[in-house]
């Protein structure tokens, strides 16, 4: 691949941020898009009846792959709205005693920022649980919280950033055992690793489409049976009264489909994915001297390999590979933003580790072509850099 090539198509290393749509996918919304044309609630002729049964045979592909009723299945445009609907939607404003929020430091802003708005109006009070330097959750801490008394319990099943999973089967025992509605933020994780909302008694369930090969901006969120939440969203009372407003057929349909797509595909493309990664690795480690793998190595995201090169700056690293190899320094709901990432700050790593870090996502269309000239580009790139700030020095 030349140097041309290369600057007009980088490779893409930007999974966790979202994923490339899986052309069977594209292809069932743009049939959805053009020759069905019917609103979902509009069940007064065929168009609406037959809109209608798509989106039940999508909430079924869902509930399939999550392990839950599709009776549960909530539509929503992503797991942003997903999260702030279960948090704003099942706690109620104005209490005579704050809500008792317990929250790992590390999860998303989506959860994070919801929860400091209702903590800043005097509605809530937060209570952080317990990871180490791994990113890994202390569940006997938790545990003594929930002890305590919660009105509300948020793990996420895998991290954004680091790519740790997280124990949610045992996290949810825990939760039923002190009767505490938990919610758990599975956008990264759905479709990669396997998930039981029933079994795990997971009470919210959040989960976006782009993650695993389908549409941006559509999502779910799973309620379990018997807990309504009061909507953040009005005009028609759809959805059971929780969430307002015209269904997005075509993306719940391509939602729908990368879910059955990834029940049946998964576990071998993880496999392949994880030993992609594996290589990749290792052939970071063997081309740049004081390269530190960050998070939990031994429960990760097949496709996450979360880097830190102690001085040298990630921004260095992003500007001169930026079109070769899309790569970041952080989330994508903190793009932008000039602030070091508060999972790393939550795992205690210094500064030299937080302000060397990057976050490399792959996925099932990466090659190994791919994979071996990455390690060639980052290797180059950061050998050149520190050859300059030696001279500098």
């Amino acid at each position: 691949m030349s140097v041309v090539q290369r600057e007009s198509h980088p490779i893409y290393f930007d999974y966790h941020s979202t994923t490339p749509v899986d052309r069977r996918v594209a292809d069932r919304i743009h049939r959805c898009m053009i020759e069905e044309l019917g609103n979902a609630s509009s069940t007064d002729h065929e168009w609406g009846d037959r809109a209608l049964s798509a989106v039940k045979e999508a909430a079924k592909q869902v509930a399939d792959l999550v392990g839950s009723s599709p009776r549960e299945i909530l539509w929503t445009s992503g797991a942003t709205e997903s999260i702030n609907l279960a948090i704003q939607g099942s706690l109620s404003p104005n209490p005579r005693q704050p809500h008792r929020i317990a929250l790992l430091p590390i999860e998303h802003k989506a959860i994070l920022d919801t929860c400091q708005i209702l903590e800043k109006r005097g509605w809530a009070k937060l209570i952080y649980l317990q990871v180490d330097s791994r990113g890994r959750v202390n569940l006997n801490h938790l545990e003594q919280v929930c002890a305590q008394g919660l009105s509300l319990i948020c793990v996420m099943a895998a991290n954004n950033e680091i790519g740790n999973i997280y124990p949610i089967g045992a996290i949810g025992q825990i939760a039923q055992r002190y009767s505490i509605p938990f919610l758990c933020d599975a956008s990264q994780a759905v479709g990669k690793i396997p998930i039981n909302f029933e079994e795990w008694g997971i009470t919210y369930l959040a989960i976006s489409a782009h993650k695993f090969y389908g549409p941006k901006g559509c999502g779910v969120l799973v309620v379990r049976k018997k807990h309504h939440l009061e909507p953040i969203i009005f005009g028609g009372n759809h959805q059971k009264g929780m969430r307002s407003g015209t269904l997005n057929v075509p993306g719940i349909v391509g939602l729908g489909e990368a879910c059955r797509l990834r029940q049946l595909e998964m576990k071998e493309d993880e496999n392949a994915i994880a030993t992609k990664r594996d290589k990749l690795q290792n052939l970071l480690i063997e081309k740049i001297p004081g390269l530190i793998i960050n998070g939990d190595t031994n429960s990760r995201l097949a496709g996450n390999l979360h880097i830190s090169i102690p001085g040298i700056p990630n921004s260095a690293v992003i500007a001169r590979i930026r079109t070769q190899l899309a790569i970041s320094t952080g989330a994508a709901c903190s793009s932008g933003v000039e602030a070091p990432s508060h999972v790393l700050r939550a795992l205690g790593l210094p500064e030299s580790a937080i302000e060397g870090a990057l976050r490399i996502g792959i996925g099932k269309f990466t090659t190994d072509a791919e994979i071996d000239l990455s390690a060639e580009i980052l290797s180059t790139v950061i050998s050149q850099i520190r050859q300059i700030m030696c001279l500098q020095v």
